[in-house]
């Protein structure tokens, strides 16, 4: 059995942002040579998300405006892990939307379902964040 492992980068210029990373995993697919197997994509952070959703514009601005109403940023006031911080909100969106994917590797390629896509979440954004990408399988 093959093992391989990869950091993914990624810096959002706002505090928010849904960004599709399924071009990226696929090309670790091709560089792990697994076939047949399975990839894990995990955010390695707690205020970002790695979910499995459409690629539409609107689905990403409705997530938005839900999570914004479920865990709103401000008054951050209201958030008492906000002494000396201002990112409580984005905590509760992470748990919301989750910290990691598995998908199975079918003839080299990620084995989506209609519309399927890896996005990365990110809920406190403007400085780097990992995202880390572990295949395993033949």
């Amino acid at each position: 059995m093959k093992s391989y492992r990869k950091e993914l980068w990624l810096e959002t210029p706002t505090r928010r942002a849904f960004v599709n990373i399924s071009s990226e995993v696929q090309k670790c697919i091709g560089e792990s040579g697994v076939m047949e197997g399975l990839v894990l994509v995990n955010a390695m952070h707690i205020t970002a998300s790695v979910f499995i959703n459409d690629d539409e514009q609107g689905l990403h601005h409705d997530y938005d405006v839900w999570l914004e109403k479920l865990a709103p940023h401000e008054p951050v006031s209201q958030y008492r892990h906000n002494v000396g911080e201002d990112n409580a909100d984005a905590h509760m969106k992470r748990q919301i939307m989750g910290r990691e994917v598995v998908v199975a590797i079918t003839k080299g390629k990620l084995d989506f379902g209609p519309w399927e896509q890896i996005f990365y979440g990110e809920f406190d954004g403007r400085r780097r964040k990992r995202v880390l990408v572990k295949i395993i399988g033949e």
